[in-house]
């Protein structure tokens, strides 16, 4: 449907709609993981970039933490470097970790930050060694095979966990009308840089800035129970619970625990968003219907 055949009524209908929301959640901050088929997708990216403008014009300050895993493989094939994943994490010696922060911090950032500012915003891209932001560590793996009597610890290089978060650079900006795009890369007291999980550094981000939410975009319609349907409202209870019965399993539990995890550490409610839906985050935000998995510390039928 054009410009000039849509509706005026619809128009009309969605921004009364959206109201009550954007009163609600004016001047909060809304922390977005951005990846997946939302990160690959011309038709999806631009549809990305203009819902992060939107937010800030209503009021809202989003902050975008990006991945690129994609990215980063395809240059290292290029580069006839082998990629190599123990549990699903990318092994990341010298030359990888290189490869990760010309990637990350340089093609994919500075990518998304010009479609923002395309679309009418002033996005500025950072690391998470700017301003010694994310304070790393290197993440120990334990490996356990059934033969085994003790589990064995993997060094997979430069792969990091958060130890700590620094917000005063991103508030600075925020407070300046700024829209901050972070890739996540940490760096230790020593100055080591580490490749850290792009849904870890959202979660643990939510944490520090006291997020009112924290919007992980992902390659599936949320959240499903065993008959296959979206769970679309929960509390952590009920994350906990399903959980403990192997409901949540697989590739998505790293992913539910991370918004859990938001959550119980003060965030008031994360959403597990299909990324594949256009507009996605805005239709979460502002929508009854919404579209992905609400986990949340009250009701699901009191929050939005």
């Amino acid at each position: 449907m054009t410009d000039s055949t849509r509706d005026p009524r619809l128009v009309v209908e969605v921004l009364s709609e959206a109201l009550p929301y954007i009163q609600r959640f004016s001047g909060k901050t809304v922390v977005v993981k951005y990846g997946g088929n939302a990160m690959t997708e011309d038709t999806l990216i631009n549809s990305f970039a203009r819902d992060i403008v939107l937010m800030k014009e209503v009021g809202i300050n989003p902050v975008v933490v990006h991945g690129g895993g994609p990215q980063i493989g395809s240059l290292l094939e290029k580069l006839n470097i082998e990629s190599r994943f123990v549990d699903g994490m990318r092994v990341t010696d010298s030359r990888t970790m290189d490869v990760v922060e010309m990637v990350l911090g340089g093609l994919v950032n500075k990518g998304i930050v010009n479609l923002i500012n395309q679309c009418g915003g002033k996005a500025i891209g950072l690391t998470g060694k700017d301003g010694a932001q994310i304070r790393a560590r290197k993440l120990q793996v334990k490996h356990q095979s059934p033969e085994m009597t003790a589990p064995e610890i993997l060094d997979i290089g430069h792969v990091g966990e958060v130890e700590s978060i620094s917000t005063d650079l991103i508030e600075m900006l925020a407070a300046q009308h700024f829209i901050p795009v972070i890739a996540p890369i940490g760096v230790d007291e020593a100055g080591n840089s580490y490749n850290i999980n792009a849904d870890l550094v959202a979660g643990k981000l939510a944490e520090a800035l006291s997020a009112e939410k924290l919007m992980l975009l992902t390659n599936v319609a949320g959240l499903m129970d065993a008959d296959g349907e979206v769970l679309t409202g929960l509390s952590t209870a009920q994350v906990d619970s399903l959980i403990a019965d192997g409901t949540i399993h697989g590739g998505m539990l790293p992913k539910i625990s991370c918004a859990l995890d938001a959550v119980k550490g003060g965030v008031s409610s994360a959403h597990i968003v299909d990324g594949r839906v256009p507009h996605s985050t805005l239709l979460e935000i502002f929508t009854n219907a919404g579209v992905g998995t609400l986990i949340t510390n009250t009701s699901p039928a009191t929050s939005a």
